[in-house]
């Protein structure tokens, strides 16, 4: 008798995947770790009581209903990419259902609504839509990403200024809930769940199919690029500030991407303007681009290749694509950060001590359609957003130190010091398990609304990890 079998719910949670003892592996199993997926986040290491991966929505609801009688808290995972491992529940003693076998693709060729199952990888569901009669949805450059998670926290790509966020391709979801039932969440039916999952899913139940407006795909772009890795401290920060008049310019096109890189020897400028070489260089000249002329651009046809991100090269090449120890927070601005903040940011970055060589510092261009949004239509609340900052720092050697974390964190103070008790929000994809108030700054103004849901349809809190919607005391 293997170890796994002493474990509370071993039987129903065998018996829920119609006891094919490979679609569910537990805690205590000979081969549990092999098994098991790998732990993104090597500076928070969890372990979960069992994994299950299931082949269809009826599965998944039964193994919700053992895992609920059995006290376990449940968590799925699609790509894998938490931060803080919340796919593997965010804590130890979890059972997590994995999506992988979720791959459910078809296209109505009249609505042009594309129905996707919720273990899709980014990278699949964009040559899967392109292959089915050129279309496509705005999501990340990430490609091994998971559309069950990116397409229920946010989900911000080259394409959002033009078409929102992957969570506005939303129109209708099977969702299984905490009660063990199946159902379709929609605008007119379910609204409430409909509404939740659109930014906070993780807390209400597990999305198992979507049903995605889809879009003709560009057939042209221009990808730009450009690379400080020189000049002094001052020169670096007044190329930020030139880049940030840039993307707060008041009806900026919506057809241009942009993101600018800080890193240990320099700093990446890039984007994407979706049109011609001409064009391109017309909106340069008439701009005043901060790069005009020093980059390099690439001009391409095909839709497949355009959604590549410069940035996402240089994390890759930071990180090496294998789990290590990391540290990550984010900031929303809906304004500009001031000339003084600025200047103060990259003096401190050219004077602390950082903990680790590996770190770097995202800002992003957001704004356009994704501003369109009410900001209480869906749970996602950051709508005013125009800019995002990400700052993430990796460690080489063990866990991340305290000196590093502190890094990060005086990063965050630095450029909102101006601006003393301002809201600065925090995009729900890029968890930060040391944030303080989490929910407040992960779902804002919407939080209130979203504790009521949690106790209609998840009163026992079994969809849960160390950040998700917590139902209020005076609701239990």
């Amino acid at each position: 008798m293997g170890q796994g079998q002493s474990i509370p719910g071993h039987d129903c949670l065998l018996a829920a995947v119609g006891y094919n003892s490979n679609l569910v592996a537990f805690q205590g199993d000979a081969f549990f770790h092999f098994r098991a997926p790998p732990v993104y986040n090597l500076d928070h290491p969890v372990t979960p009581i069992a994994v299950t991966f299931p082949e269809n929505s009826e599965q998944i609801a039964s193994i919700v209903q053992c895992a609920a009688n059995n006290g376990y808290k449940v968590q799925p995972r699609s790509g894998g990419h938490s931060y803080g491992n919340y796919g593997l529940g965010g804590i130890d003693g979890e059972v997590v259902v994995d999506l992988k076998n979720l791959q459910d693709f078809s296209i109505d060729p009249i609505t042009q609504i594309a129905t996707v199952g919720s273990g899709t990888l980014l990278g699949d569901l964009h040559s899967r839509l392109y292959n089915a009669g050129h279309r496509a949805v705005a999501h990340g450059a990430c490609l091994n990403v998971g559309t069950g998670g990116h397409f229920t926290i946010g989900g911000l790509g080259t394409m959002s200024r033009q078409w929102g966020m992957a969570l506005d391709h939303i129109r209708e979801a099977e969702v299984v809930l905490a009660n063990g039932t199946i159902i379709n969440a929609a605008p007119s039916q379910n609204a409430d769940v409909l509404f939740a999952i659109k930014g906070a899913a993780a807390s209400f139940g597990i999305v198992t199919k979507f049903k995605l407006q889809t879009h003709p795909a560009p057939t042209q772009a221009v990808q730009y690029s450009y690379t400080l890795n020189t000049g002094t401290t001052a020169e670096r920060a007044q190329l930020f500030k030139d880049w940030q008049r840039f993307i707060f310019t008041k009806n900026l096109t919506r057809r241009v991407s942009s993101e600018l890189v800080v890193f240990e020897s320099g700093i990446l400028l890039s984007g994407t303007f979706f049109g011609s070489r001409d064009e391109w260089k017309t909106l340069e000249r008439e701009m005043n681009f901060p790069a005009a002329d020093k980059g390099s651009i690439i001009v391409l046809t095909d839709w497949l290749g355009m959604i590549a991100s410069q940035a996402e090269d240089l994390i890759f090449q930071v990180v090496g694509g294998i789990p290590c120890a990391f540290y990550a927070k984010s900031m929303s601005f809906t304004d500009t950060i001031p000339d003084g903040n600025i200047d103060s940011l990259f003096k401190y970055l050219d004077s602390t001590t950082k903990g680790t060589p590996a770190w770097f510092i995202i800002f992003d261009l957001e704004a356009g359609a994704t501003n369109d949004v009410p900001m209480n239509a869906t749970a996602y609340a950051h709508r005013e957003t125009i800019m995002w900052m990400q700052s993430y720092a990796v460690s080489l050697l063990g866990p991340v130190s305290q000196t590093t974390k502190g890094f990060l964190n005086e990063i965050s103070n630095v450029v909102s010091a101006s601006r003393p008790g301002a809201f600065y929000g925090a995009y729900p994809g890029y968890v930060d398990p040391l944030l303080e108030n989490a929910q407040q700054a992960y779902w804002g103004s919407n939080l209130p609304r979203l504790q009521n849901i949690k106790v209609q349809i998840d009163p026992n809190d079994i969809f849960h990890n160390p950040q998700s919607v917590q139902i209020l005391p005076d609701h239990l």
